[in-house]
């Protein structure tokens, strides 16, 4: 059964930090590109952060360079979102989703477009407050 499961989210104060992991089973990573999306209350899903396949290409949103970081081991099977500097704009559920074989697609394309991805795990709550 391919899974994407999310952990890692919390409360944390303005300024704090937190990672996130998505941990797969079922399938393998190494063919997939992953992307963070989050979404907020009353606001439609937008994409975070992606990274490619195995060109170690990555894609971040505006509003969190230089804040979140998004990293792949994939003999663990698992992907990071390391989120420093936490704003209350963050707040929101974080999903993790997986795209096999980017092909003429970007990384970018999968974070702007969500419904490119084909599999997705069931979110995480941040919520950054004080």
């Amino acid at each position: 059964q391919v899974q994407l499961v999310e952990s890692g989210g919390g409360l944390v104060q303005p300024g704090g930090s937190l990672r996130l992991s998505c941990a797969a089973s079922g399938f393998t990573l190494d063919d997939y590109a992953i992307g963070w999306f989050r979404q907020a209350p009353g606001k439609e899903r937008e994409g975070v952060s992606c990274i490619g396949v195995s060109d170690g290409a990555t894609y971040y949103t505006d509003s969190v360079k230089g804040r979140l970081t998004i990293s792949r081991d994939n003999a663990l099977n698992t992907v990071y979102l390391q989120m420093n500097s936490l704003k209350s704009e963050d707040t929101a559920v974080y999903y993790c989703a997986a795209k096999e074989r980017l092909g003429a697609y970007t990384v970018k394309a999968m974070c702007v477009v969500p419904a490119l991805s084909d599999y997705w795990g069931q979110g995480t709550q941040v919520t950054v407050s004080s």
